[in-house]
C-alpha cells in the first residue's frame, strides 16, 4: 500500500471512530483520559524498555544532547505524562459551549456552538510525550488523532499508542480514534499533508525546519507552532536580585525546549553592575556565552570564557546551554532587537516600572510576554491548561499554548418557524 492510500485508510478509520466521541458525554471522555493515565502508570516498565531502544539507537547515531533530552523518558516524566492527562480531564468541557446567541427581527434564533475539528494530524519530532499530550487533548475536545512522530522515537511512540488504545478498549470510546502513522518512510508526511478532505487540520511541532516544511507543503489547513528565540530584557529599573534567578531559570531549567531563553539584553545603565554577576552565573551553570563587544570586554576582564556573537547567533534557537548577551541603550533598542531576531514566541522584561512594562508589552508582537517572570512559564500546564498540543506563534485562531479550547471550531445553529428569505 502506498503512503497516500495508507493515510486515507487511517483517516477513514479515525473519522468513523470519532462517532463514539460525538456520542460520548464529557464525563465519559474524562473517564477515558483517566483510564489512559492509569494504564500509562501501570505500563511504566514497558514504556521505559521501548524508550531504551530509541535511546540506544540515538546514541549510536550520535544524536545531539539537546535532542536526546527531548527523547528521554524517565519514571518521573512518565508520571508527569499521566498527570497531564488527568489535568486535561479535569478541565471544563470545551464542546457544546454557546459562544454567541441572539434572535433576529424576523424571529430566527441564532446560536454559535463550539464543536470539534474532526480528524487532526500531528507531525512532530523526538518527544514521545507529545504522543500522549496530543492524543488526550484531541480526545477531550472530540477530535480523532493521526499521530506522525519521528523515526528516532518510533519504539516509544508505538508502545505509548498501544497503551492508550488498550485503555480506550475498556471504555465506550473506540481505540481507533488514535492512529499512529508509520515513521519509517518520509512519504507518509507528504501524504498526510496532502490528505485534504480526509484530514481536517495538521499541526506541526518541532524544529523550525520541520514547521516550515509542513506549512509550505501542506494543502490541509495548519496551525503553525514556531521556534522559540526568546529574550530576557533587564531594564534600567530592574530589581537585579529578581533578574538573576529569572535569567538563570529561563536559560538553564530545561534548555532544550522552545520557551527557554536564547538571548539576554541588558540596559546600559545597569550593565556595569549586572553583567559581571550575570556572566559569572551563566558560566557557572555551564552556559557558553556569545557576546557583543561590551560583553566580551567584561568577560575578559573577569576571566569568564566568551565568544563573539555572530549575526547568525542572534537568530539561533540553541536548544542547549548557549546564550547570546548584548547591552542595549534603552528599552526601544531592546524591542528593535527582539523585532529583528525574535520568533514571536515569548519575551520577558525585568523591571519595577509599570510604564516600562506597559511599553514593552505594547512593543512585543509575540504569543506571551512575561513581566518579572521566567520565560519557562509559557506552558499549558504552568498556565493551568493541562497538557498542551503546542505553542502557536501565528495570529490566526490560536496563539500561545494550545489546549482544549483551541482544538475546537464553531457551528451556527439557526432555528426558525417556517421563515423564508425574500
Amino acid at each position: 500500500m502506498d503512503a497516500a492510500a495508507m493515510i486515507s485508510e487511517l483517516a477513514e478509520k479515525a473519522r468513523l471512530a470519532a462517532r463514539t466521541l460525538v456520542a460520548a458525554t464529557s464525563k465519559e471522555r474524562a473517564g477515558a483520559l483517566e483510564a489512559i493515565a492509569q494504564t500509562i502508570e501501570a505500563s511504566s516498565a514497558e514504556i521505559m524498555a521501548a524508550n531504551a531502544v530509541d535511546l540506544a539507537r540515538a546514541d549510536a547515531a550520535g544524536m545531539a544532547t539537546s535532542m536526546r533530552d527531548r527523547l528521554l523518558l524517565t519514571p518521573e516524566r512518565i508520571q508527569g505524562i499521566a498527570a497531564g492527562a488527568r489535568q486535561v480531564a479535569a478541565l471544563p468541557d470545551p464542546l457544546g459551549k454557546t459562544l454567541r446567541e441572539s434572535t433576529l427581527p424576523n424571529g430566527l434564533h441564532l446560536k454559535q456552538l463550539s464543536v470539534p475539528f474532526g480528524v487532526v494530524g500531528m507531525v512532530y519530532e523526538a518527544r514521545p510525550n507529545v504522543t500522549v499530550d496530543a492524543a488526550v487533548i484531541l480526545i477531550m475536545s472530540g477530535n480523532a488523532a493521526l499521530l506522525r512522530g519521528s523515526a528516532s522515537a518510533s519504539a516509544s511512540n508505538e508502545v505509548l499508542v498501544s497503551v492508550m488504545r488498550r485503555a480506550l478498549a475498556t471504555t465506550s470510546i473506540s481505540p481507533e480514534i488514535i492512529q499512529l502513522v508509520p515513521s519509517d518512510d518520509r512519504s507518509t508526511v507528504h501524504a498526510l499533508l496532502h490528505a485534504r478532505g480526509q484530514v481536517d487540520l495538521v499541526i506541526p511541532r518541532g524544529s523550525a525546519a520541520l514547521i516550515r516544511t509542513v506549512v509550505d507543503d501542506s494543502t490541509v489547513p495548519t496551525i503553525e507552532t514556531g521556534a522559540g528565540v526568546c529574550h530576557v530584557y533587564v531594564d534600567a529599573e530592574a530589581d537585579l536580585a529578581k533578574a538573576l534567578p529569572i535569567l538563570i531559570n529561563s536559560k538553564t531549567h530545561r534548555p532544550s525546549v522552545c520557551n527557554a531563553a536564547e538571548t539576554l539584553l541588558v540596559h546600559a545603565s545597569v550593565a556595569e553592575e549586572f553583567l559581571p554577576i550575570a556572566l559569572a552565573a551563566l558560566s557557572d551553570s555551564g552556559v557558553v556565552i556569545h557576546g557583543d563587544n561590551q560583553v566580551l570586554a567584561v568577560a575578559a576582564k573577569l576571566g569568564i570564557p566568551a565568544v563573539a556573537a555572530s549575526e547568525e547567533d542572534w537568530h539561533t534557537e540553541y536548544n542547549s546551554l548557549e546564550m547570546n548577551v548584548a547591552v542595549v541603550p534603552n528599552l526601544l533598542s531592546a524591542a528593535d532587537h527582539i523585532h529583528k531576531y525574535g520568533t514571536n514566541h515569548t519575551e520577558a522584561i525585568v523591571t519595577e516600572s509599570d510604564a516600562s512594562a506597559a511599553q514593552f508589552v505594547a512593543l512585543s508582537d509575540c504569543a506571551a510576554v512575561m513581566i518579572n517572570a521566567s520565560t519557562r512559564f509559557t506552558d499549558g500546564e504552568q498556565m493551568g491548561f493541562g497538557a498542551e498540543i503546542g505553542i502557536s506563534n501565528q495570529k490566526l485562531h490560536a496563539r500561545g499554548p494550545m489546549g482544549l479550547e483551541q482544538m475546537t471550531t464553531t457551528t451556527w445553529i439557526v432555528s426558525g418557524n417556517g421563515q423564508i428569505r425574500s
